[in-house]
């Protein structure tokens, strides 16, 4: 008798879902549109940055020079003709870089002498500025290099007889470098997170909003039969819209390649999930509305998300703030799924974030439970 009351209830959750067309609507959006927006939309390397170049030598050396910033990473927009014409574009966003070619450019590098090139760099988008500052240091150094040799007869091919210590690379997990991985994954799990929060608390608002929640509390329901339901329902729900993420975007349009064992990966995202109706059990006893549950939702997933490392790596952050990360379940989520879905990685390898993902997640849902039970029971 009690688990057919418990499914009944949790049919009755999928059907009020339904009903919701503005959360519907905004579940379906986020768990598609946004994944192929954040692997689209934006990207954390340098593309065709452009760049104008202000040349007062006028020299064979000189147009050298701006020839070698080629695309991908680079891509010329014209000539400027004075200071003011470079700042007035800078000023205007119309350009990222402007190089100021000097007089006598030429004639100092014939001579043996230095040469000096000004780069005027519009530093708003600092990580797009440190990379486009980066690349044009190493093009102006190895063209710096190459005159130099060449005016003591040499070319850059006469360096391999010489001594030197090479630099090899090899990029595991995402040989390519693919930007797009990390985005959608980072996107899709901050979504989870979202929602896991905001779906349990919706549900259990919508039930003051109607005025049904006092004809629950009458009924010989108990809280466990009022809340659990409700988490239920809203965990298989985001497990569904993790489903449509991975194979209809990430996979098909992103190419991810989910190296590892995607049922452990469910079963996480629903542990998590489950962990985290807590923090939207513990929302809903403070609003009165939909409304309200949002803005509580957003004040308690803001600090999850900024204290996950999904967008700031942890090496970036004080020490004091590294030690508030492993307060935060998403930072034990994000690390699990990417050691599953892009390394390949087992449950034994797992096991210090699993655990701490359901120490943390079951301490939270504990207290929502609590809080939830003090309220309605």
């Amino acid at each position: 008798m009690g688990s057919s009351r418990l499914w009944a209830l949790t049919l009755k959750e999928f059907i009020q879902l339904r009903r919701d067309k503005a959360l519907l609507l905004f579940f379906a959006y986020a768990f598609t549109l946004d994944i192929y927006f954040a692997g689209t939309g934006v990207s954390l390397q340098l593309h065709r940055a452009a760049f104008h170049v202000q040349d007062e030598d006028k020299s064979y050396l000189s147009r050298e020079l701006a020839g070698r910033f080629l695309p991908p990473y680079f891509e010329a927009q014209g000539a400027v003709a004075s200071d003011r014409q470079a700042l007035d574009l800078l000023d205007r966003g119309k350009t990222m870089i402007v190089f100021d070619i000097p007089p006598r450019f030429q004639e100092r590098i014939l001579k043996g002498e230095t040469a000096q090139v000004q780069m005027l760099l519009d530093a708003t988008h600092a990580p797009q500025a440190f990379l486009a500052s980066s690349y044009a240091a190493q093009i102006l150094g190895r063209f710096g290099l190459e005159q130099g040799l060449a005016l003591h007869g040499m070319r850059l091919e006469d360096l391999d007889r010489l001594p030197r210590v090479e630099s090899r690379h090899r990029a595991w997990y995402n040989p390519n470098q693919n930007d797009s991985w990390f985005m959608t994954l980072s996107e899709l799990l901050s979504i989870i997170t979202v929602f896991s929060i905001l779906l349990p608390a919706a549900a259990m608002v919508r039930e003051k909003e109607r005025g049904t929640v006092e004809q629950l509390l009458v009924s010989p329901l108990s809280p466990f039969h009022i809340m659990f339901p409700k988490v239920l329902a809203m965990t298989l729900v985001i497990l569904a819209g993790t489903s449509i993420s991975l194979f209809a975007i990430m996979g098909p349009i992103f190419h991810l390649p989910m190296r590892g064992s995607l049922p452990l990966f469910f079963a996480l995202t629903a542990l998590y999930a489950f962990t985290n109706a807590g923090v939207g059990l513990f929302a809903s006893t403070f609003s009165r509305n939909q409304a309200q549950v949002g803005m509580v939702s957003i004040l308690l997933v803001a600090p999850m998300i900024l204290l996950s490392g999904a967008w700031t790596p942890p090496e970036a952050m004080p020490g004091w703030l590294r030690a508030m990360m492993l307060l935060s379940p998403l930072y034990y989520f994000i690390e699990a799924t990417f050691g599953i879905l892009l390394k390949g990685a087992p449950l034994a390898l797992l096991w210090d974030d699993v655990a701490g993902m359901a120490l943390l997640g079951g301490g939270i849902f504990a207290f929502g439970a609590w809080r939830f039970r003090r309220q309605f029971g």
